[in-house]
């Protein structure tokens, strides 16, 4: 059961395990001075890690400046930015731990969701201000305020990355003709003068960050950056878009003087004055969801159903019985009209998981069952109707998207607070429920799966391995998996865990027994993967390339050792042929896409007409789809050596993709499942959204849409779990 994201393929991704006393648990993002990794505090508390680059690490002036941005950071109050937890500028790698902020940054929210309504706008720039005024009487210039350095936190804005701040005090100057900033949110003074930038250049930069929101671009425009540099010193700004009862304020805002620019004190107090009705309720972000319509009728709206907890320890609750707590639930009808948007307006409310785009290569294959004509005629013949049913169990409490599986015709399916469920996916009955007695550990959960006979299952909160019986649900055997920080897998009919002393445990996946216990030759602290096969593959990704070894999951042995060239990532394996994406060494982008058949030790290569960053991946036959962070999807054909078609489809931060047949499904952080053309490339259609009542709540990580049997299933960040038919997703 390995880790639901990638942390990268490249040596800043792999390497280091540790900072200080943190265990780096994933990759959130990379960017030009160093990658932040998620991580928790001895008491469970999550973090984002700021490790520099082992490059930058050896360079004096880095590291006075790095010490400065700890020491920036630890001066403000942390009620407006990411309070630092922890931090050593002086080791090795130096690192700096802050709270993890879950949330989009602005950059992220405006590219997924458009211009900010003015209510909305109206607290942004209050928030901002509040974070000025403190970050200014802390003595602290932050200098780089962007979109992509605002957080949009529930309790309000927060302000990030203070890497090029500068206290009053600080004696580390910049230097003569460098200039340090983001061109077009630079204040005239900082290309003028840069030694000596003030506090008004922030709210230069506020005025900036406000035009952004309010129209999704800037008020100094162009692709050149020595262009905007020329605007921003002596060109007005241009803020078409901006609401007239904001203009006037942010025009001074960006006035070309430091000294005609209001204070943060100025600006929250105007800001209360421009309407009796100024809200100071924290700015939570609102999602534009694709119907504009009053709503359903009535009688039009899904009933869910709860599922029933079980009894303590291994007892089940059946939806039959009197402590089921179900009932009725009327499926939804169909071909209930539905007003649409243009596909450029699709949204997400998904969670930047703390402080940068992620931009490694993450990957899932997953091997749909294939959509074809006959199973698509048999479902017809049955008449299935499109179904939902909330996941929940009563007397605890249950939150997030189901995560599931498909097997032996049955849907199984997890979510935190409930340790499993057994679905029909004809028409979503519930056949046996467990709720998750071990505790919230909060966080998501992973999809189950069906090994050895048993369904394998996480307990979030007690941290053990639960292997089911798929017929009852009872517990069979478990294992604490707590040491282990993730890192299991199912390989066959084997559960491959990996300790912190790189020794790897392998468990039978049908009885719990221990089949053996050793260190794998050749590997450190390994992490493997599987697709099907009776294989399990380790990459281990250096400096030097990659080398990928074959594991037998029944003694442990190695099958076969290769170093290939380029940093790279495996994305899907089947019968001696392995698929890989490969990351640019200067960006952590993909830039290609390479096959590798180990039978013959022959390798191919193809290049991406442009790079994808995020990439996620599946496999069908030879063609490897690559689906972005920014929702671009590129189809490459490996045995063609060609890529076949790239298409935008303006979904940011989606799950990873899905192919069956001649469909590919991917899911949107507002519970829309969005159904692709595989072979053309074509947007076919999208399910409706089901943000659910906490609308603008985010979603660290999607889960996967799961095609089967001609139907697609996939849960909503309300809870509910919903089945669609595949063949009709044009009329979606």
């Amino acid at each position: 059961m390995t880790p639901g994201r990638s942390t990268g393929t490249d040596a800043e991704a792999e390497s280091p395990q540790y900072a200080g006393q943190y265990l780096l648990e994933a990759q959130l993002g990379s960017g030009g001075m160093g990658v932040v990794h998620l991580a928790r505090s001895a008491s469970g508390l999550k973090l984002a890690v700021k490790v520099v680059h082992a490059e930058f690490a050896q360079d004096p002036e880095f590291r006075g400046r790095f010490r400065q941005e700890v020491g920036a950071a630890r001066r403000v109050s942390g009620a407006f930015t990411a309070p630092v937890v922890d931090a050593d500028p002086d080791a090795g790698r130096p690192w700096m731990a802050t709270l993890f902020i879950p949330g989009p940054t602005l950059s992220e929210y405006v590219k997924r969701n458009g211009a900010l309504p003015l209510a909305r706008l109206r607290q942004l720039m209050a928030g901002l201000a509040e974070a000025l005024r403190d970050i200014h009487r802390a003595g602290v210039v932050h200098r780089d305020l962007k979109p992509s350095n605002v957080l949009l936190a529930e309790d309000g804005p927060k302000v990030i990355d203070f890497g090029i701040s500068r206290p009053a005090d600080s004696e580390l100057r910049t230097e003569t003709g460098k200039l340090i900033g983001t061109p077009p949110f630079m204040a005239p003074e900082q290309f003028r003068r840069p030694r000596d930038v003030g506090p008004a250049a922030d709210v230069f930069a506020l005025g900036s960050v406000i035009v952004h929101a309010a129209t999704g671009s800037g008020p100094f425009d162009s692709d050149s950056p020595y262009l905007v540099a020329y605007q921003v010193v002596h060109e007005e700004a241009d803020l078409t878009g901006v609401p007239r009862e904001l203009a006037p304020l942010v025009a001074r805002c960006l006035a070309k003087e430091p000294e005609d620019r209001p204070t943060p004190d100025e600006l929250m107090a105007e800001l209360r004055s421009l309407s009796a009705s100024y809200d100071t309720q924290a700015f939570i972000p609102e999602q534009r969801t694709p119907e504009q319509s009053s709503g359903p009728a009535e009688d039009e709206l899904p009933t869910h159903r709860r599922l029933g907890p079980a009894a303590p320890d291994s007892a089940v609750t059946t939806p039959g019985s009197a402590a089921s707590g179900t009932r009725p639930r009327k499926p939804r009808k169909q071909g209930r009209p539905r007003s649409r948007t243009a596909w450029r307006r699709w949204a997400t409310a998904v969670g930047a998981a703390a402080v940068v785009l992620a931009l490694g290569a993450g990957a899932v294959l997953l091997a749909g069952t294939g959509e074809t004509e006959a199973s698509a005629g048999q479902e017809r013949a049955q008449r299935f109707r499109a179904w939902d049913v909330e996941l929940s169990a009563r007397g605890a409490e249950a939150s997030g998207m189901p995560r599931c599986a498909y097997a032996g015709r049955t849907l199984y399916c997890t979510r935190p607070g409930v340790l499993a469920a057994a679905v029909d996916p004809l028409d979503g009955d519930v056949t046996w429920a467990r709720p998750d007695t071990g505790g919230r550990a909060g966080g998501d959960v992973q999809p189950p799966v069906l090994a050895g006979g048993l369904l394998h299952v996480v307990s979030e909160g007690s941290r053990r391995l639960v292997a089911l019986d798929p017929e009852t649900g009872r517990t069979v055997w478990s294992q604490d998996i707590a040491r282990y920080d993730g890192r299991i897998a199912h390989v066959g009919g084997a559960v491959l865990l990996t300790g912190p002393d790189s020794t790897v445990t392998a468990l039978d996946a049908a009885t719990g027994e221990r089949k053996w216990r050793h260190r794998v030759a050749g590997l450190g602290r390994p992490v493997f993967q599987s697709y099907g096969e009776r294989v399990a593959y380790a990459v281990d990704a250096d400096g030097a390339g990659t080398r990928v070894t074959a594991v037998d999951p029944e003694n442990g042995d190695v099958r076969w050792q290769r170093r290939l060239a380029g940093a790279l990532s495996l994305v899907g394996a089947r019968e001696g042929v392995l698929w890989f994406t490969s990351t640019s060494a200067s960006y952590a982008d993909t830039d290609a896409v390479v096959r590798y058949d180990a039978t013959r030790d022959a390798q191919s290569r193809v290049a991406l007409r442009f790079p994808v960053a995020g990439a996620q991946a599946a496999v069908a036959r030879d063609t490897v789809y690559l689906l972005g962070a920014d929702g671009s999807l590129t189809a490459v054909d490996t045995g063609a050596s060609e890529q076949r078609w790239r298409l935008e489809t303006s979904v940011s931060f989606p799950s990873a993709p899905v192919v069956a047949g001649k469909r590919l499904y991917f899911g949107a952080g507002d519970g829309r499942v969005i159904a692709v053309d595989a072979v053309e490339g074509a947007l076919v259609g999208q399910t409706e959204a089901r943000p659910g009542a906490a609308r603008d709540a985010v979603v660290s990580a999607l889960p996967l849409p799961v095609a089967a049997d001609g139907k697609v299933f996939a849960g909503a960040p309300d809870g509910v779990l919903f089945a669609e038919d595949g063949g009709a997703a044009t009329r979606w």
